[in-house]
C-alpha cells in the first residue's frame, strides 16, 4: 500500500491545514474546515456543519452510504492547535516548510498531519485499485486543546458519533494507543489576614498558607495500584500569586492544581481527594475555596479488543509490525467517543508525543507516508 501514497499530496494536504491559524484560543477552526472540505470533496464526501459558537465550527463528511448496509468507520480529529510564542521558533509556524525529511509548522504533528493522512489514504486506496470495506466519517473538530467543550462534547451529546469503531490520528509514533489519563483543573484560593509587613505576626499570611498547600498537592502519592498502561495518578501546582507587596502580609493567594486521573474516577471523587489532602495539613489558620474547572474522564479500551487487532493488522501489513500497544498520561477526544458514544477508539498517528505543543514543532515526512498507507489498509480492511 505505501507505494500507491502519493507523498507530495499528504505534504500539501497537511501544508494547507497548517497555514491556517487555528490557535486555541480563539480557534477560528471554520477558515481550517473550508480547507478540509476542499480535499476531501474530490472523495464525493457529503458534508455537515456544526458550529456551537461564532467561528467554531466543525465538519462532519460522510464517505459512503452510512445507511447500515456496511460498517462505520469513524476519524475524530481536531482543527484547533496550542498558542505559538514565535521567539521561540526557528520556522514560520504556519509556513508549513519541509527541511531534512522534516514538515515543521504549528499543528504538523498535533494533528493535522494526522488529519492530512487520514483523507489521503483514500486517494492512495484508490490508485491501489482497492474500495473501503466501510464507510468512512470524519469528525474534524473544533476545540480540542482547551477540553473539547465546543467540538466533540457537542458532537457526541447530539446524536452524531454513531459508528463501530474510530480511529483518532493524534500523534503516538503510530503506536496503539488503547487508554488515557484524565484531568481535573482545580483553582484553590487561599485567604488571609493582612497586616504590616513589619510585624508578619499580627497577620495570617496567605501565601504561607498557601504554600503549605503546594506541599500537600504537588507530586502527592494519591494511592492504589498502578495501571498497567497509565501509571499512577499525579498532581502538578503549576501557577501561584498571590499579596499585595513586600511590605504587606498577603491577604490572598492562588493556586491552580493539575490532577491526572486513572479510569473510573468521578469528577466529585477527584475534587474530594483535592480537598482531602487539603484539610489534612491540619492547620486551623488556613482558609480557602476551592473550584473545580476543567475536567476530562479517564477512558480504555481493553487491549485484547477485536479493533485493535485490526488496526495492528494494518500497521503489519505496512510496517511489517503491529505496533506497541501504549497509554497516554493525557486526554484526547477519544475519551467523548468511548465514554459518552461507547464506541471501541484508538488513538494512532504520525508524529511524536515529544514534539506536541513545541516551539519548531515537526512531523517526518516519512512518517505521514507509513500513516496514509496505514490508514488506507484499515479503510480496506475494516469489517466492523
Amino acid at each position: 500500500m505505501r507505494a500507491h501514497v502519493d507523498a507530495d499530496a499528504v505534504v500539501a494536504a497537511t501544508a494547507a491545514l497548517v497555514a491556517v491559524d487555528t490557535q486555541n484560543p480563539p480557534g477560528r477552526e471554520r477558515e481550517a474546515v473550508a480547507v478540509a472540505r476542499d480535499l476531501l470533496a474530490p472523495h464525493g464526501a457529503r458534508f455537515e456543519e456544526v458550529e456551537p459558537a461564532p467561528g467554531r465550527t466543525s465538519l462532519v463528511a460522510t464517505i459512503g452510504a452510512a445507511d447500515g448496509s456496511r460498517p462505520v468507520l469513524l476519524v475524530n480529529g481536531h482543527l484547533d492547535v496550542v498558542p505559538v510564542d514565535r521567539a521561540g521558533w526557528r520556522h514560520d509556524p504556519f509556513a508549513a516548510e519541509v527541511e531534512g525529511g522534516r514538515l515543521y509548522g504549528r499543528g504538523t504533528a498535533d494533528m493535522k498531519g494526522g488529519i492530512a493522512a487520514a483523507v489521503e489514504a483514500l486517494g492512495a486506496l484508490a490508485r491501489a485499485g482497492r474500495e473501503p470495506a466501510c464507510d468512512v466519517v470524519f469528525h474534524l473538530v473544533a476545540d480540542e486543546e482547551l477540553g473539547g467543550g465546543l467540538g466533540t462534547a457537542v458532537l457526541v451529546a447530539q446524536g452524531r458519533a454513531r459508528a463501530d469503531a474510530c480511529l483518532v490520528p493524534e500523534p503516538t509514533g503510530l503506536a496503539v494507543c488503547v487508554a488515557e489519563r484524565g484531568l481535573l483543573t482545580a483553582v484553590v484560593t487561599v485567604t488571609g489576614r493582612p497586616a504590616h509587613g513589619s510585624e508578619p505576626g499580627r497577620g495570617v499570611s496567605a501565601v504561607e498558607k498557601a504554600a503549605k498547600v503546594v506541599l500537600a498537592l504537588h507530586g502527592a502519592d494519591f494511592g492504589g495500584p498502578a495501571h498497567p498502561l497509565l501509571g499512577r495518578p499525579s498532581c502538578n501546582v503549576g501557577t501561584i500569586r498571590g499579596g499585595s507587596g513586600h511590605n504587606v502580609v498577603a491577604a490572598s493567594c492562588r493556586l491552580e492544581a493539575d490532577r491526572r486521573l486513572l479510569p473510573g474516577v468521578t469528577r466529585a471523587a477527584a475534587e474530594a481527594e483535592l480537598r482531602a489532602r487539603i484539610d489534612a495539613v491540619g492547620d486551623p489558620e488556613l482558609a480557602y475555596e476551592l473550584e473545580a474547572a476543567v475536567f476530562g474522564e479517564a477512558s480504555e479500551l481493553a487491549p485484547g479488543h477485536a479493533f485493535v487487532g485490526r488496526v495492528q493488522a494494518a500497521l503489519t501489513a505496512v510496517r511489517g509490525e503491529p505496533g506497541a500497544v501504549i497509554g497516554m498520561p493525557f486526554a484526547t477526544d477519544a475519551r467523548f467517543v468511548r465514554n459518552q458514544a461507547g464506541i471501541p477508539a484508538v488513538v494512532c498517528g504520525p508524529g511524536e508525543l515529544a514534539q506536541a505543543h513545541a516551539h519548531d514543532e515537526w512531523v517526518a515526512v516519512d512518517a505521514l507516508v507509513d500513516a496514509t498507507a496505514v490508514y488506507a489498509e484499515l479503510y480496506a480492511t475494516f469489517a466492523g
